[in-house]
């Protein structure tokens, strides 16, 4: 559901519900408990009014909110704040509150009866309660801005998503005698029959369906071979997929609903999206106008977990089966290195000349080397190293912080564990 039907909803219900329970209360229960007219109405005008004025507050919570996190971490941070669903709660509960006061001080002395709906007044009042101890939430929400927070929501949100979108590797060797297609070449898929290419304003894939690009593969008894991966942006006449080994055509339009476009990036799918929004974060703490390394090296942290969370897991998943086991879909998935180099690549440049920096990346490239159990992987690390050696070779540190420098330290500056060579 949007986002923005929230408060609509809470809107529509409030309308209702102070257009309803006032009359069924004058029908059912026109009882006069003794409350002065004139101290409701004055009750009912000044939470109406007052719903109005905290309203504005929380859009101007919001906004500073939104505006902060760009200037201070990243513009792509914007919508993990702008979208969280107790902004939107609290707009839908400060609109019910105030269109539901409105409702049930047009029922007090109804047509001169003289009578207050008390049932009515009560729901204000719990409306009101509702809507202070929101806003009080709202309030607390600003302190989690604070870096060390943010960076742990990023983290927490790449962790979700390697789990969801990868299986251990050991799972992949059980399964291998039943999914031995995978090591086919496009080569072998049989020759092109269908291409589709992306005519219309750039947009961004967010995710693919997987299970309806196989159904359709399936049916047509075909192989569909992506050209692009999640995350990537399409201009006009970008090759999209290819299918293969099939007579008849797919319908273009049941491929495309099952390729999903947005204006920017999202979680779904693609492993990349957190690291890059941390390299953001860290890449931006390390301009000379910020100079901040260590919320690079708190960055940092979060980048080697998600790291040592991927290196344990079966990276070339870019395949789809049917139900007997045939392959249906191949779409581009990154390697091993491209992570490394996402990860470490800019931190790398921009922070060269950073002890504290240089130390912290040491640190979590010897990690990964100790962790990762593929050959393979290995080398990539200890490449990596190498590279990490020759750029503090080649930095402006004068000799003795080179030395320090080549010490694996977690915490950039703070606790040194041993001294390492290039492997």
């Amino acid at each position: 559901m949007s986002l923005w039907l929230i408060p609509m909803i809470y809107a529509a219900a409030s309308f209702l519900g102070g257009i309803t329970l006032p009359r069924l209360e004058q029908a059912y229960f026109p009882y006069n408990f003794g409350i002065s007219i004139a101290s409701a109405q004055a009750f009912l005008a000044a939470v109406a009014s007052g719903m109005i004025a905290l309203t504005g507050i929380v859009f101007t919570v919001g906004l500073v909110m939104v505006q902060f996190s760009a200037i201070a971490y990243s513009p792509r941070l914007v919508l993990l704040l702008a979208r969280d669903p107790k902004l939107f709660h609290s707009l839908g509960v400060f609109i019910a509150t105030f269109t539901y006061s409105l409702s049930v001080l047009v029922h007090v002395d109804r047509n001169g009866s003289g009578v207050v709906p008390l049932i009515s007044g009560s729901v204000v009042a719990g409306l009101l309660l509702l809507s202070t101890l929101l806003f009080s939430a709202l309030m607390k929400s600003l302190t989690d801005l604070q870096i060390t927070y943010v960076l742990h929501v990023i983290g927490d949100k790449g962790r979700d998503v390697v789990r969801e979108m990868f299986q251990h590797l050991d799972e992949k060797a059980k399964n291998q005698s039943k999914r031995g297609q995978e090591t086919r070449n496009v080569s072998e898929l049989g020759p092109v029959v269908q291409t589709l290419r992306y005519f219309a304003a750039p947009r961004t894939i967010k995710r693919f369906d997987i299970d309806d690009l196989v159904r359709q593969a399936r049916q047509a008894g075909a192989v569909i071979v992506m050209a692009c991966g999640v995350g990537d942006t399409l201009v006009e006449n970008t090759l999209l997929l290819q299918v293969h080994g099939t007579k008849t055509a797919l319908p273009e339009s049941d491929l495309l609903r099952a390729i999903h476009f947005g204006f920017e990036r999202t979680w779904e799918q693609d492993p990349k999206y957190p690291v890059r929004l941390l390299v953001d974060i860290a890449i931006k703490a390390l301009s000379p106008a910020i100079n901040d390394p260590t919320t690079a090296v708190q960055a940092i942290d979060q980048i080697e977990d998600l790291l040592r969370r991927l290196g344990g897991r079966d990276l070339d998943a870019g395949y789809a089966f049917d139900a007997d086991s045939d392959l249906r879909l191949i779409f581009p998935m990154p390697r091993w290195e491209d992570y490394l180099v996402l990860a470490f690549d800019e931190i790398r440049h921009y922070g060269a000349d950073s002890v504290q920096v240089v130390r912290r990346l040491r640190s979590a490239l010897i990690g990964l080397a100790d962790t990762v159990t593929d050959d393979t992987r290995i080398g990539a690390v200890q490449r990596y190293l190498k590279q990490l050696d020759l750029t503090v070779d080649q930095s402006i540190l004068t000799a003795d912080d080179q030395e320090t420098a080549r010490q694996e330290d977690r915490q950039g500056l703070g606790l040194s564990r041993r001294q390492r060579t290039s492997p």
